[in-house]
């Protein structure tokens, strides 16, 4: 029996078994051993070579990841935000390698990815499933493009397809510390209480992982899939953005509704509505930050500006000018959002904010 019978045969057993208190350990231990299948499955096998067109170098200062199901409009909104033409057409599965283009906003290059229609089963290894999703999850947002006349369809089974292969949206990592020891059996503990795990559950969640000595603490009221999450350790949490296209062809209150929905944004790539609503959503769910610098008695560069993460400290900004430049730093001057008056005298710690300007003063 190939691996993919063994998941799809727990799957049919998970959606038969009714949950209640009696069948918990029995529907945990399932869950633990599909997770762990799941693995395996993802695991590239060693003799393959790599699909060709899918080691995108990772270029820009952030990597956006766009999927869809095929015909949504991605190659379309593609050409539309970067300087790539990708190939638009009507029938599905015209991309058939990951094409990268780059949007240029606010001084930023990001790296846009499209990539080809996932269809059902990639985590199977159907189409270049494999693939597609091993570039998805180094990407820092996901766009999920979906069509605003079957939206809601397209989203469920997109949802599912990402989950099953350990990307999690616009979720945060549980609050769970997991530590494999070499002795001393489980120990267990909370610091809240439980309705969804408890030791039993725990224990033999671990012991289908083969992990007979391991330390447990709950933050807070986590499900069994979160703590098997967990255990597994390659899950990947990244923000997505719901992005409903075409929505020229539905009702007012329709567009309404789904504009109304968290993470959403609706736009039509035909008619060019609200591209750049999203392109603002986009930078801030990326969390990027401008940052201008300036020579002594000279203006501020106004027209290179330094990208980085939100929270970033002086420290990371020297870094990205040159790698020497800690070593000689005694002091930055700083202007802007960040400072309680300008310019405003800071160290290595001090955070920027977003169009903050700074002189750094050497040793």
């Amino acid at each position: 029996m190939g691996i993919t019978e063994k998941i799809s045969e727990i799957e049919r057993e998970i959606s038969r078994t009714q949950k209640n208190k009696a069948t918990e350990y029995h529907l945990g231990l399932l869950k633990a051993k599909l997770a762990k299948y799941r693995a395996q499955l993802l695991e590239p096998s060693k003799a393959g070579g790599k699909g060709e067109g899918f080691d995108v170098m990772k270029s820009g200062d952030a990597r956006v990841a766009l999927i869809g199901f095929p015909s949504v409009g991605k190659s379309t909104f593609l050409s539309l935000m970067t300087s790539t033409a990708s190939e638009a057409a009507s029938y599905e599965f015209t991309t058939l390698t990951c094409i990268p283009g780059v949007i240029e906003y606010k001084g930023a290059n990001i790296q846009l990815l499209d990539l080809p229609g996932i269809i059902e089963g990639a985590a199977q290894g159907k189409g270049r499933g494999r693939q597609v999703i091993a570039v998805a999850r180094t990407a820092d947002v996901v766009i999920m493009m979906l069509d605003a006349t079957k939206g809601e369809v397209q989203r469920s089974l997109l949802e599912k397809e990402l989950e099953s292969v350990g990307i999690r949206l616009n979720m945060a990592k549980p609050n769970i510390y997991f530590k494999p020891k070499k002795g001393g059996g489980l120990s267990y503990n909370s610091t809240v209480p439980l309705t969804h795990c408890s030791e039993k559950l725990v224990q033999l969640i671990l012991h289908e992982y083969k992990i007979f000595n391991a330390e447990v603490l709950f933050r807070e009221d986590s499900t069994p899939d979160e703590f098997i999450d967990v255990i597994v350790g390659n899950r990947v949490y990244m923000p997505c953005l719901y992005v409903y296209n075409k929505v020229d062809q539905i009702s007012i209150e329709e567009v309404d509704r789904l504009a109304r929905r968290p993470n959403s944004v609706v736009i039509s790539c035909g008619m060019k509505l609200n591209l750049d609503y999203l392109l603002e959503t986009l930078w801030e769910y990326l969390a990027l930050i401008c940052i201008y610098t300036k020579k002594r008695g000279e203006r501020p560069d106004f027209n290179d500006a330094i990208i980085m993460r939100r929270a970033a400290s002086v420290e990371h900004v020297c870094h990205r000018i040159h790698r020497t430049l800690v070593g000689q730093f005694k002091y930055a001057l700083v202007w802007g959002t960040s400072t309680k008056y300008s310019p405003q005298r800071v160290g290595l710690t001090h955070i920027m904010e977003h169009e903050d300007v700074i002189q750094i003063v050497k040793k």
